[in-house]
């Protein structure tokens, strides 16, 4: 039983010099990473006004900074390995690199293509901050883009984030990029209206909401859908989307108020949905035919 309690002594005294020894260099290590860590926020707070201020898309310049930022982390943690005496990790983590490269690639293969998509969106830039843009079937306002995914705000308040690779593999619409937005919306009028003068009282009607631009991208009146009632007029108009002060759910408002008072007030009959019953009865009462 002496021996068994020596023995045990033997490994605890054994462990406890080895902690003593380890001690001083984790603490090292330790400061080490949180200098690093204070050097990289330095560094990050000035670089980040600095792109962008220089740069002319806010998507990069964040994109760019996250990439600064990793890549400190990536060295200070190896750093930190290497102080702390566990180099042969860190050298392990650089040497087999290319030999795991493949096993951990295709682990990893979804997250790798997102990031690369990532990075080809951030230097292609296809949109930008506060673009209206349909990703993956989802409409919306880009809010950021990240190293993975790319955040939108969907126009019913939702945060939707979609995976970088899906945005790259798949077509998407981008419907503000060169600032200009289309909307329109359809107007019936009654079967033998004068299309050509109601066409006139909608321009002229738009060309004063605040809000439509005129011009080269100036209001235009085409004929929808003729039924044997009601022909129904479609109305385009173009918004400026670098405008922040002009609101498209408003402007739509104020330009439809503005068409049905004005047709109204020329005289125009703007029906309802109509249906059409006829129904023929012989001289007994009886009926003969019902159609509808």
């Amino acid at each position: 039983m002496d021996q068994f309690f020596a023995d045990v002594w033997s490994y605890f005294e054994n462990y406890y010099d080895q902690l003593v020894a380890f001690f001083p260099k984790l603490m090292i290590g330790i400061i080490v990473l949180l200098v690093f860590r204070a050097i990289s926020g330095f560094v990050l707070r000035k670089l980040r006004p600095l792109l962008q201020e220089k740069m002319d898309d806010p998507l990069l310049a964040r994109f760019l900074v996250r990439i600064v930022k990793v890549t400190f982390f990536i060295i200070g943690f190896l750093l930190f390995l290497h102080i702390i005496g566990f180099s042969g990790i860190a050298a392990g983590i650089l040497g087999t690199a290319g030999v795991s490269a493949f096993v951990i690639g295709f682990a990893l293969k979804d997250i790798f293509e997102h990031f690369l998509a990532g990075f080809l969106l951030a230097f292609n830039r296809p949109f930008r901050i506060g673009d209206i843009v349909e990703l993956d079937g989802n409409e919306g306002t880009v809010v950021a883009l990240n190293m993975r995914n790319t955040h939108i705000k969907s126009f019913n308040g939702q945060d939707v984030y979609i995976p970088n690779g899906n945005i790259i593999k798949n077509a998407f619409r981008n419907y503000t990029i060169d600032g200009f937005l289309r909307q329109d919306f359809d107007v019936g009028l009654e079967f033998g209206a004068d299309l050509e003068r109601a066409s006139e009282v909608i321009i002229q009607g738009l060309q004063t909401v605040n809000g439509v631009l005129q011009e080269e991208k100036a209001p235009f009146v085409n004929v929808a859908s003729v039924g044997s009632q009601v022909v129904k007029l479609a109305v385009y108009y173009w918004l400026d989307t670098f405008d922040k002060e002009i609101s498209g759910a408003k402007v739509k408002i104020a330009a439809v108020n503005t068409v049905l008072e004005g047709l109204q007030s020329e005289g125009f009959y703007l029906p309802g949905d109509v249906i059409e019953i006829k129904n023929e009865k012989t001289f007994d009462g009886s009926t003969k035919k019902l159609e509808a």
